[in-house]
Formats: C-alpha cells, structure tokens, sequence
C-alpha cells in the first residue's frame, strides 16, 4: 500500500505593518472625506503605511524573522522563499531573491507570486505542492504590500481603503491529520479591469503623460468589486470544505482578506457564521491585500483564538480577478496562541 501525501502545516507566523499610523482623521486634511463616511463605509479607522526609505522586502525581513524564531528554524534551512506581492522592490529582480540575501537563505529558491489579494492563500497551495511532493522540506511564504506607494491620495473612493503590511508562514510537512486538508483555486481574467493600476507595465510604460493622468495608481470599480467578491468568497469557501470533507460548521474559526468590512459581513452571513468564528482586524490595518491574511492569522494566533486542532478557513479575492481558499487543521508550533507585546517601532507583531 503506498503512503500517503505528505500534507503541509504552518509552523511559524509572523508579520510586520508599516511604521507610520495613517488616521481617518489625516485622511480628512488630505481629501474630501469624513471618518463618519469612510466608518461606515469600509468599517476602516487607520491603517499603517511605509516610513521614508522603507521598502516592501523590509516588511518581508520583519515578518519573516518572527516566523522563522516561532517555527524554530535557521534561514539556512530553508528550501523555498515565495513572496506573494503586487508592490515588488523592483520590477526585477524578486524581492524573494532580495530577501533571501538578507536573510542569508543560501540554499533557497527564490520567487515572487502576482495574484493580488489571493496571493498568501495561492502561495501556501504552491508550497503545499511542492512539500506533498518531497523537493521541499521547509518554505517560507509571505505575503507582503506597500499598497501606499501605488495610492492615489486625491481619489477619496480608494485612499480611504488600503495598508502597508506583511505576514510570513514558515511551512513544513504536518503531522498527520493536521495541516492543509482542502484547498481552491480560481480565476477570471475577464474582471481584471474591475481592479487594476494602468501603467508601469509593458502595455503602458512611464511617461510623462501616464504620469500626468495618475495612471500608475489603483484603479478600481468598487460595486462590481464588492459583488464579484461576496460571491466568489462564499463559492470558493464550500469548495475548498468539500475537498477537505468538512462542512461549514466544523470550522473553528474563518479569516477572510480584510477587504471592506461589508464585504466580510455579507461572506460571514452567507456562510452562516457568527462574529465570533470570523477574524477581523481591517479596522486597524486596512485593506493589505495579499498581507491581509497572514497578518489577521498571525493576530488570530496570538490572541488564543486558534489552538491546536482547530478547523481555519482562509479565502481571499483580489485583482486578476483570482480567488481561494485553504482548510488547516491547526497543528502550529510549540508555545503557541499566547498574546505578545507589539515592540511598537516598526510595528512588528513579535
């Protein structure tokens, strides 16, 4: 009889959020907005946003050095460093590649993963593959933006929404029972105009003109955004429970890309669960995209509300459009589900 596929487990969570703290309140001297509607609105009261020099890969090196002091592993053990992001360093070379340097991983392959709010959720299926597989033993993956650097601060329907932030998983093979039981994966390119920034790319390169019509900022059609993603949240949820063959009561706790506050009210009830099984934490962050998720469950972890054998749903949906979603059952690491100290400069979750 053959042995089963290895399954992949979280073994260390970490995540760091931009240095400087962005209020509703500096949001109203900025454009024409009120905390009163941005509240009501997205249920967003500050987020935080880069300091002067930083960098995405900053972020990155924050989060990832909790998780990997968490999981107990040295970056010179590591096989794999994936980095989900929309907010590279550079256009190349990855900012996996610039991290790996910095962490000293020099064993590791090295690369970047683009599908926007999705991006932790499709980074941890990557590395899931790869270790079911046996070419990897331990990865890093994380999920990390510097969405302040692509935000138009005179368009009030979007600056008012997003955050700078990253969240690390250093994965490995999980006991059995425990780890990844069921995941989904999906797209739609059709909807790729419904969320999009114009220029930079080879279509729209930077020039004087792209510039002048602030065509490398986050354009975006909120109302059909919010439609596709209510939707498809809920779809790909009771895709990724059928895999696994649980239902949506065996979940423990659900923590879904902290998009808009509406936009998770409306999944929670489709689903048919209470406040209390749902993580939210945008009220403080924002809108992170792919940093969204790993940083609500590394949060979720430290406050105690996931222990050792419960059922975590994460789904995501983002620009592309992509979407996903992954059912743990939570193994983690030893000592884990204690609440820490923010060590405040930096804002790092350690």
């Amino acid at each position: 009889m053959s042995a089963s596929p290895r399954t992949a487990g979280i073994a260390g969570l970490g995540s760091c959020l931009g240095e400087r703290v962005l209020t509703n309140a500096d949001l109203e001297r900025m454009v024409e907005t009120s905390d009163e509607w941005i509240r009501e609105r997205t249920g967003i009261l500050r987020r935080h946003i880069l300091g002067p020099g930083q960098a995405t890969s900053d972020l990155v090196l924050g989060a990832a050095g909790q998780a990997l002091d968490r999981a107990g592993v040295d970056p010179a053990g590591l096989d794999l460093i994936l980095v989900a992001t929309v907010t590279p360093d550079h256009p190349f070379p990855s900012t996996a590649c610039l991290v790996q340097e910095r962490l000293g991983a020099r064993r590791a392959a090295a690369f970047d993963l683009q599908a926007a709010c999705s991006g932790f959720i499709y980074g941890l299926v990557v590395a899931d593959r790869f270790i079911a597989s046996g070419a990897v033993r331990t990865a890093l993956v994380v999920g990390a933006e510097s969405l302040s650097r692509i935000t138009d601060y005179q368009d009030r329907r979007t600056c008012v929404l997003f955050g700078d932030g990253a969240g690390a998983a250093v994965v490995r093979a999980a006991a059995p029972g425990y780890g990844i039981l069921g995941s989904h994966l999906g797209s739609d390119g059709s909807g790729g105009h419904l969320l999009f920034q114009p220029a930079g790319g080879s279509r729209l390169p930077a020039s004087a003109e792209t510039v002048a019509q602030r065509l490398h900022y986050v354009q975006m059609n909120g109302s059909e955004v919010f439609k596709q993603a209510v939707r498809v949240m809920d779809e790909a949820a009771g895709l990724a429970l059928k895999a696994a063959g649980l239902r949506k009561e065996d979940v423990d706790l659900m923590v879904p890309h902290q998009a808009n506050l509406r936009i998770v009210d409306a999944v929670a009830r489709r689903m048919g669960m209470a406040a209390e099984r749902v993580m939210v934490n945008l009220d403080e962050c924002g809108n992170m995209s792919s940093a969204s998720v790993p940083v609500a469950l590394d949060q979720a972890v430290r406050e105690g509300r996931i222990r050792r054998g419960d059922v975590v749903l994460l789904v995501a949906f983002g620009a592309g459009l992509t979407w996903g979603s992954v059912v743990l059952r939570w193994e983690g690491a030893p000592g884990e589900g204690k609440e820490e100290e923010s060590s405040g400069q930096g804002r790092n979750h350690s």
